[in-house]
């Protein structure tokens, strides 16, 4: 076996232990052999440790086909968080024809057979790789909710509307991805979102601060560009996020709408999970539906972080340009929206450098939206002249 396996040049290969030794394989070679009519049928009761989980193989003679059972089976995404995705009992059938491997799979909670996602996968086999297709067929999404994160306690209580279908690739050994999914009529009652209406922050008295206002144009252009035309998420920067973090050495890109960050401030926490990021998106889109656009931007200006343990945009505004919110000139304004993504590290860097990274405030400044051409101009020279002395960590 060891032989047989033996990797060819080039190809791509993993370590294994039988017994007392330790050896390479080919990983093309073992998959034809283990989905090999004649072979198939000896890996029944058998199973593989995997990085996606343990797999367990059965034959079954009524239909010719193998079957691969993962429980539980899961995957990192570093979009989500630093917590892999989790799918309790993922069950996937394959027939190979050549280099081509087909199947269906169906994933479930342990708790329920009723909550199914269900598809059809294909996957190409090359010397150095495999590239695998999966479409999960249209399904309520709570009942995506239910498969992937099944003791979520908002689950108890919130009535989820809407469907959910989904494509998706993947490339192994790079373990590289994409997804496209197909949301519609997502809804979300039952959380109590609407309390928030009347809610105030912990961080000081209200901006009050108008939309047009040039603090809430630099914060819309620095953290949510679609703000106003989104329902609480926005699938083309989610998809971005999963695509640029997959790729190294490039800066971490975050997916997260202002309604997002606003459920994640005063509801979810920062845990960088995916179970937070899926609650953070049941609270966003109930939000939109209880709070409407204004109320929504109001609140997060009310409670964003803005470094050194200051939270709100008036609390910032005074202690660092000694003025109200509302009175911002518009480079200041830019200046703190472009603190927004790291404030507290971006607060370091101006006490040290005496300045925050030129590149951020002048994309800021391009991106502010509702404003004439020279007023563009004259907002990109403020911007590009701006020297503003911070305050130090023992400042009042």
């Amino acid at each position: 076996m060891k032989f047989a396996l033996a990797p060819a040049a080039g190809e791509w290969s993993t370590s294994v232990k039988a017994g007392p030794l330790d050896f390479e394989i080919g990983v093309p070679t073992a998959m034809r052999l283990a989905t090999s009519p004649w072979f198939a049928p000896r890996l029944d009761g058998h199973s593989l440790d995997t990085r996606f989980g343990t797999v367990r193989f059965s034959w079954k003679d009524a239909t010719g086909l193998q079957e691969l059972r993962c429980e539980p089976c899961s995957v990192e995404v570093p979009a989500l968080g630093t917590q892999p995705i989790k799918v309790e009992r993922l069950v996937a059938t394959v027939r190979r024809d050549g280099n081509t491997l087909t199947g269906t799979f169906e994933a479930t909670p342990r708790t329920t057979e009723t909550d199914v996602l269900q598809g059809t996968w294909e996957g190409r086999l090359a010397p150095k790789n495999l590239h695998l297709s999966a479409k999960f067929q249209d399904a309520p999404i709570a009942r995506w909710y239910a498969v992937l994160v099944p003791t979520l306690p908002e689950l108890q209580r919130a009535r989820i509307g809407g469907m959910l279908a989904l494509s998706a690739q993947l490339v192994l050994p790079e373990a590289t991805f994409a997804v496209q999914p197909a949301i519609n009529q997502f809804t979300v009652e039952g959380l109590g979102t609407e309390a928030m209406l009347g809610a105030r922050t912990s961080c000081g008295p209200s901006a009050k601060l108008a939309n047009d206002s040039w603090l809430a144009r630099a914060v819309i252009a620095a953290e949510d560009q679609r703000f106003f035309t989104h329902a609480g998420y926005d699938i083309t920067e989610i998809l971005a996020s999963i695509d640029n973090n997959q790729k190294e050495g490039q800066t971490k890109r975050g997916g997260s709408t202002l309604t997002q960050q606003l459920a994640k401030l005063l509801v979810t926490g920062s845990d960088r999970t995916a179970e937070r990021k899926l609650r953070e998106m049941l609270y966003a889109v109930e939000m939109e539906q209880t709070l409407g656009k204004a109320r929504i931007l109001q609140l997060y200006l009310d409670s964003a972080p803005w470094g050194g343990n200051i939270c709100g945009a008036e609390a910032a505004a005074r202690r660092y340009f000694k003025r109200s919110a509302r009175t911002l000139e518009p480079a200041q304004a830019v200046w703190l929206a472009a603190m927004l993504h790291k404030p507290q590290a971006v607060l370091e860097q101006w006490r040290r450098d005496g300045r925050i990274d030129p590149d951020r405030t002048k994309w800021v400044a391009e991106s502010v939206r509702g404003i004439s051409r020279n007023q563009r101009e004259t907002l990109l020279k403020s911007v590009a002249a701006a020297k503003y002395t911070a305050p130090e960590a023992n400042t009042p």
